[in-house]
């Protein structure tokens, strides 16, 4: 026969393991996060290997993470947590993108569809400041190609209208994709009356000179 002491030490033992599997969770997720930060700022810097190291390392704190938490539904779907793999998918999708490599999916990338999504959605604004160190190169065919990116993002997220239950939180992240993209249409816009203008402008010095020229 149970007694009250039995049947409260259980619970007792139950949730210094499950408070001890969140501080574990916790340290992963801020380690992913710091992981997938690194491996971004590596892509912007065109250094490839080493954010596919990082990546590779974010990829097995995410595993041991996520392996951890199972067991604990309320661990397992906790918010920091999904965070944590959001930036997992947004480092490992801007890597894809910049590249022009196959995509990772939720299942290869082991993870749920929220965080994935969600990071695709950020994958957005990074694609923004590829596309703008591009028009600084005045390499305008390059930010047309993140801007088409970030287009087909916007069309496919916001076709998502489920229950932010499901989503969690996807219709912001949305709007953050719409937002990023009209600046970036905006911006690459003005780019290409700039660099027309300055064609126009190269164009009339190179017959005035040739006028010049034969007037001599």
């Amino acid at each position: 026969m149970k007694t009250l002491d039995s049947v409260v030490e259980v619970i007792r033992e139950e949730w210094t393991q499950q408070d001890h599997v969140r501080d574990l969770t916790l340290q992963r997720s801020r380690l992913l996060i710091r992981h997938c930060a690194n491996s971004i700022r590596a892509t912007h810097r065109h250094d490839y290997e080493q954010a596919r190291a990082l990546l590779q390392e974010a990829a097995e704190a995410a595993e041991v993470m996520q392996s951890e938490a199972a067991p604990f539904g309320d661990i397992a779907s906790a918010g920091y947590l999904l965070d944590a793999l959001k930036e997992y998918a947004e480092a490992a999708l801007v890597l894809a993108f910049v590249t022009e490599e196959e995509l990772p999916d939720p299942a290869s990338l082991g993870m749920p569809n929220a965080p994935y999504l969600n990071g695709l959605g950020e994958a957005a604004g990074e694609l923004r400041r590829f596309a703008l160190d591009a028009m600084r190169r005045n390499d305008l065919e390059q930010a047309e190609r993140m801007l088409g990116i970030m287009d087909e993002i916007y069309s496919h997220l916001v076709t998502m209208d489920f229950p932010d239950t499901l989503t969690r939180g996807l219709r912001r992240t949305t709007d953050m994709v719409r937002g990023v993209t009209e600046r970036t249409r905006g911006d690459l816009t003005t780019a290409v009356g700039a660099n027309k203008l300055q064609d126009a402008l190269r164009s009339f010095e190179r017959r005035l000179e040739r006028r010049m020229s034969d007037d001599a």
